[in-house]
Parts: C-alpha cells; sequence; structure tokens
C-alpha cells in the first residue's frame, strides 16, 4: 500500500472528504506558506509526498542557499545589490520548487506562496509558473491581477487568501473579467492563525465577521448565486490542530484545513531545531499580536527581542521619518514602515528578523506562531507522524508520539 492510500483510508475512516484541487484527488490537509525560508523544499516536498499539498514560501529563499548568498556579499548598498540580491532569490526559488518535486515524485502537490505586498510579487509568481509549479497561493493583499500574471498557465491553479466574503466577491468581480475562477480559495481566520493576518488592524483580528461559522455558509452562498458551487473548493486556515477541527470546518461548508505552525514541530521543516522548539514550546499567553513592518497586523512569540521592540515602538513610530532607500538595499516590501516612515507601522527590518529566526537566533528572531496547543505538545515528529495523527479522531492535543 502506498503512503498516500495509507492516510487516504485513514480519512476515510475519519469521515473527511477528499479534496479535489488541480485535476487530483488529495487528502484535505495543506501546509501553509512560512518565510523566510521555514518552509522550504523538504517540508513542502514531504507534505506532498504522502498526498496532500506542500506549500513553498517565496520570500528570501537564497538563505537556504550559500552560493546566492555569497553573491550579494562585500558589494555596496545600492541598486546594484539590490538587483543582484533579487535575481539570487529568484534562482533560489527555481531550486527550491525543483528539488520539492523530486521529494514528491508526482505525489500530491506542490504550490508557491507569494505575498502579495512583497516587491518580488510578480517576478516570484512568473519563476514558480515557469517552472512548473501546480498551484500559487496569494495573501497579504488582494491578489487581483493573478489571473493576468499567469494567463499563460491555464493549468496552474490559482488560490488567494481570504479572510471574509467581501473579500472573495471582490476577488470574483475582478477576476471574472479576465476570465478566470479561484481554483480554490484559503478563508484564513485571523483570530487564530500565525504570521500577517488578514485583518486591517489588530483591533479587528478577533471579530466576529471572521469565524469560519460566518464566513464558510457566507461563501458557499456566495459561490452558489455565481452558479460556480461545487468548482471552487474552500480551505479553512486558522486554529486547527486536531481531526476533529477538520471535521467541524468541513461541516460548515470547507473542503480542506491549512496548517502553519503544527508543521514546523517536524523533522522535514526547513527551519533550525531551536526555531521548532521556540514555537513547540510557546504558550497561548507568550503570542503577542503586532502591527508588521509591512502595515498588517501579524501574531509572534513574545522573544527577547520582540519584548524589547515593542517596549521602543512608540518611541520609535514617533520619530519615523521617510528614507531615501532601504538601508539594507534589499527592498523585499513594496511598503515597508522602516524605509517609507509610516508611523503606525513596524520599525524594524522583518527581512533580518525572520532570518534570525530561521537560523535559530532565540533571542534576535521573530518567531511568527497561531494560536492554539500542538498536536504533539512539544515533541518533533515526522511530517508522516503529523498527517496520521490529523486523520485519526480521539486523540487530546499535546499527546505524545505513540500513545
Amino acid at each position: 500500500m502506498t503512503a498516500f492510500a495509507s492516510l487516504d483510508l485513514a480519512r476515510a475512516r475519519a469521515g473527511l472528504r477528499a479534496l479535489s484541487l488541480a485535476g487530483r484527488e488529495l487528502l484535505p490537509i495543506v501546509q501553509g506558506g512560512m518565510g523566510v525560508g521555514v518552509s522550504a523544499h523538504r517540508l513542502a516536498g514531504a507534505v506532498a509526498a504522502q498526498g496532500g499539498v506542500g506549500t513553498i514560501s517565496s520570500v528570501d529563499l537564497r538563505r537556504h542557499h550559500p552560493d546566492l548568498m555569497a553573491r550579494s556579499e562585500g558589494l555596496p548598498e545600492n541598486e546594484t545589490k539590490k538587483a543582484v540580491i533579487q535575481a539570487a532569490n529568484q534562482e533560489a526559488l527555481a531550486r527550491e520548487i525543483q528539488a520539492a518535486r523530486e521529494i514528491a515524485k508526482g505525489a500530491g502537490l506542490v504550490a508557491v506562496n507569494v505575498m502579495r505586498a512583497v516587491s518580488d510579487y510578480a517576478a516570484s509568481i512568473k519563476t514558480a509558473l515557469e517552472n512548473g509549479i501546480d498551484a500559487v497561493v496569494v495573501g497579504a493583499g488582494l491578489p487581483l491581477d493573478l489571473p493576468g500574471l499567469a494567463k499563460e498557465h491555464p493549468k496552474t491553479a490559482l488560490i488567494p487568501i481570504l479572510s471574509d466574503a467581501r473579500g472573495v466577491a471582490l476577488v470574483l468581480k475582478k477576476w471574472e473579467r479576465q476570465q478566470r475562477l479561484p481554483d480554490a480559495i484559503v478563508i484564513e481566520h485571523p483570530g487564530h492563525a500565525a504570521g500577517h493576518l488578514g485583518a486591517a488592524k489588530i483591533a479587528d483580528v478577533n471579530d466576529a465577521r471572521f469565524e469560519f461559522e460566518t464566513v464558510l455558509p457566507a461563501v458557499r452562498q456566495l459561490l452558489r448565486d455565481a452558479g460556480v458551487e461545487g468548482r471552487v473548493p474552500l480551505i479553512a486556515a486558522g486554529g486547527i490542530r486536531r481531526c476533529e477541527d477538520i471535521q467541524r470546518v468541513q461541516a460548515l461548508g470547507a473542503d480542506a484545513a491549512q496548517l502553519g505552525t503544527a508543521f514546523v514541530a517536524t523533522e522535514e521543516c526547513d527551519a533550525d531545531i531551536e526555531f521548532k522548539r521556540v514555537l513547540a514550546g510557546a504558550r497561548e499567553e507568550d503570542l503577542v499580536e503586532i502591527t508588521s513592518v509591512a502595515g498588517l497586523p501579524a501574531r509572534a512569540v513574545l522573544t527577547p527581542w520582540l519584548k524589547k521592540y515593542l517596549g521602543a515602538e512608540a518611541r520609535l513610530q514617533a520619530v519615523a521619518q521617510v528614507k531615501s532607500r532601504c538601508t539594507l538595499a534589499f527592498d523585499c516590501l513594496q511598503q515597508c514602515g522602516l524605509r517609507d516612515g509610516m508611523k503606525g507601522w513596524g520599525q524594524f527590518c522583518i527581512d533580518q528578523r525572520l532570518a534570525a529566526a530561521l537560523r535559530g537566533d532565540t533571542r534576535g528572531g521573530l518567531f511568527f506562531r497561531g494560536r492554539g496547543g500542538m498536536p504533539f505538545g512539544e515533541h518533533i515528529t515526522s511530517v508522516r507522524q503529523l498527517m496520521e495523527r490529523l486523520l485519526t479522531p480521539g486523540i487530546a492535543l499535546g499527546t505524545a508520539p505513540g500513545a
């Protein structure tokens, strides 16, 4: 029996529906994209190999490739260095896609997540498409132009990440004019998810309008009214940790569930072991919502660096000023609170902080994490073990492997 067949049998026993996407029957488990470099080829390939959807985050993947990092070393902080960094990241993305596909060996589905807010948004989508990616997932902004960018690749699944029915309605309207439907839609609950959240400000993240009980039926009705019900799978994201969570969102109208944080605590996750331990060991009271340098609410672990930053945030925002250029010549965001002097936005270099976390720097890193306990508590397990757990009802959160 193949890896997928045995897990698919577990899915059926749990009464869960399969996910039909891009012409394939998949497990209803989607691994969310996590940058910088947290979900690269090892994690995405491993999830796909088991019959799920594995997702590479496109942001700053050069950090997994020493030869590509070396290209910009010693260069002055100018437009030349910026171009070298951008080219290195596109080469790294191409490498990561190919490596993930080799691990998956044709099973499951390999996706790339691209943030709408990053400056390399269009370039990263082009690279992913040219390298045969199965799906492109876009969050951190409305991807109203995505069908146009992918018009030469009609078979590649296009998946926006949204949080309410209003956003879905707008995407459907704009995409219809470009003669394209979303191949699926991720419905993210900002009150539970990790990283950048689908709300305008921190005060909104727990608004009742984002509850799955409200959003999923409303989006189903939108699709029904548009005459496309059954053609656009919905993927619920945020706070999914157990089989019972997947059963619940499927009962509400979702076709699958997306998890990010839970997949960090796996052997195949591309981050340093200390990154995994920080997320696995964090408690609910250790999590805080901040305003990111991208101007979006975000949820992270209150590490020493973040505690220190939050203590100085008001002072830093009060003296925020427009700078002539990114001090690191990377210019990773289309709009940056630090570079552009946005007083209500974050005032730190997010790429440097996330890269520190990727390396396992527990004092200087920014560690994004979603709310809720971990399936295996503080234990680090394999992707296979996690997916088996997610497809098996009746197991309490935090139960050790084999228990």
